[in-house]
């Protein structure tokens, strides 16, 4: 939905359920008791009664306030529309769920942004500035001045007022009510938006680096023999078994690997070769324990308070009266997504750099690596060798782009600034993680593009042999966006190109 910008729909049935919320939101505001951030102020200011009258602005003053995001604005500095969509989606998807007490038009304000013509209504939103723990404040902050009509906003690539974008998507801005401004910021919606998206990105890098792998394996005439099952099931791990299961399958019928099945002298072949199913495997397997993460908290709630039906909290205190009770607790934390998207890291520094060990084996073999590849050195168009450089500064890209990982794998978590005045003294910074991790994975797209492009090249200094159909398939697929190399050019357009398959989706099919 945030890519394609399918229609978003409230429901009858989750309309009322928030109005419902409300009610018993509202029987509570007027009972004479403390209630944070509906009736109090905010952070290390709950102490602070808010009166009647002044509820309103309580709300108005904390989107404002709290709007404090830095780090650029301009094209290419602030948060990219899919993100800002998957945020405000998750954040309407959240308050859905009713527990938060706010009203039904604070969702269907979000719900009428999102599904505005011309590509909806996006807010403008700074990159950094979430601690990622009592929320992420200050980028939902500036989502919420759209919503009241302050701020700025994107419409088909144009920039306006945030009021201004509104009156666009013909939506009246919202004036907030007791709980309201709170409920909109104090979610893990950027995190968590942001790693739905990595999830599938990474989904589809994992796929292209499978495909790349096989490539090399028969650009460098390897041997296939690793790849037989009795070593996966002995291995007794699940995600090497699916790897070399992937692998045999885009290799079916090579034969290239035929060609030197007898009189081979090399008895085994490199780790980055032999050991992929492994490696690959492990960093699927790691994966996959992040997916589930992020799969859970897509369906979670995360703001505080929280609105219950009646009842008593289990000390005793918090407790509303007649049919409702609210709960001041922890869920806007965002270690539970954190983690993971620190984790994250490390399978992608793992494809790439395999990815680019094997780069620099294909064009290092014919320079006296290894000679029964049968490739040219840099893979150098035939008879250019010292006139042409072919892919030699290909590989330096990738083993730059690997270089960078390396830095973006610190995990940002485990580090901590206490803030509002140590009430907030623990936090989990997973925004940072999460920018972490796109820039790993956008770098290792650029690793298995060019592992691609080297390959292929490897492939046809074999001409006439073919390899196995996947690989032959996924060979013919870079062909259609890159010419085969037969005189030096400047390989990076043919490396965006490549990421441009892979991005949206190179499986070898």
């Amino acid at each position: 939905m945030a890519r394609r910008k399918v229609p978003v729909e409230l429901s009858p049935h989750g309309r009322d359920a928030i109005a419902a919320s409300r009610r018993r939101l509202e029987t509570l505001i007027d009972d004479g008791r403390p209630h944070y951030g509906i009736n109090t102020g905010f952070g290390s200011f709950s102490r602070q009664r808010i009166s009647a009258p002044d509820l309103r602005n309580l709300q108005r003053n904390l989107i404002r306030s709290h709007a404090s995001g830095v780090g650029g604005t301009g094209p290419g500095e602030r948060l990219n529309d899919d993100v800002v969509r998957a945020m405000m989606l998750l954040l309407a998807a959240s308050l859905s769920r009713a527990v938060s007490g706010v009203r039904p038009q604070v969702v269907e304000a979000i719900v009428a942004c999102l599904n505005a013509s011309d590509g909806g209504v996006i807010p403008v939103v700074p990159p950094v500035g979430s601690c990622g723990a009592s929320g992420d404040l200050a980028p939902l902050s500036h989502v919420a001045l759209v919503l009241i009509g302050e701020g700025r906003a994107s419409v088909n690539g144009r920039e306006l007022s945030g009021l201004e974008a509104l009156r666009h998507a013909g939506v009246t801005p919202l004036t907030l009510e007791a709980k309201e401004g709170l409920a909109l910021i104090n979610g893990t919606h950027l995190m968590a938006g942001r790693a739905a998206l990595l999830i599938r990105d990474f989904e589809r890098l994992f796929d292209a680096a499978l495909v790349a792998c096989a490539m090399s394996i028969d650009a460098a005439r390897a041997s296939h023999a690793f790849l037989d099952p009795v070593v996966y099931t002995a291995r007794n791990q699940p995600g090497p078994a699916i790897v070399s299961e992937r692998l045999r399958g885009l290799l079916r019928g090579s034969g290239i690997v035929l060609s030197h099945a007898q009189d081979d002298p090399r008895v085994q072949d490199p780790y980055s070769f032999r050991c992929a199913p492994h490696v690959l495997g492990a960093a699927w397997d790691a994966f996959e324990f992040v997916r589930a993460a992020v799969e859970r908290e897509l369906n979670a709630v995360t703001d505080n308070p929280l609105v219950f039906e009646g009842g008593t909290n289990p000390d005793g205190s918090g407790a509303g009266g007649g049919s409702a009770r609210i709960v001041s607790a922890g869920n806007f934390h965002g270690m539970p997504v954190a983690l993971p998207l620190d984790a994250l890291a490390l399978p992608i520094a793992h494809i790439a750099g395999i990815a680019e060990r094997r780069v620099a084996h294909l064009v290092s073999a014919g320079a006296g690596r290894d000679r029964e590849a049968g490739l040219p050195a840099f893979l150098v168009p035939p008879g250019g060798e010292g006139l042409h450089s072919g892919y030699m500064i290909a590989q330096y890209a990738a083993a730059a782009c690997c270089n960078e990982i390396v830095g973006l794998c610190t995990p940002a978590s485990v580090v901590n600034y206490t803030t509002s005045a140590d009430m907030e003294d623990y936090n989990s910074w997973g925004p940072r993680s999460a920018a972490k991790a796109d820039r790993a994975l956008r770098l290792a797209r650029s690793v298995v593009a060019i592992e691609m492009l080297c390959a292929a090249q490897g492939l046809e200094a074999h001409t006439p042999l073919k390899s196995g159909e996947g690989v032959e398939r996924a060979r013919e697929r870079v062909r259609s966006v890159v010419p085969t190399l037969t005189a030096d050019r400047p390989p990076s357009p043919d490396i965006e190109a490549i990421e441009r398959l892979i991005e949206v989706g190179f499986d070898g099919a």
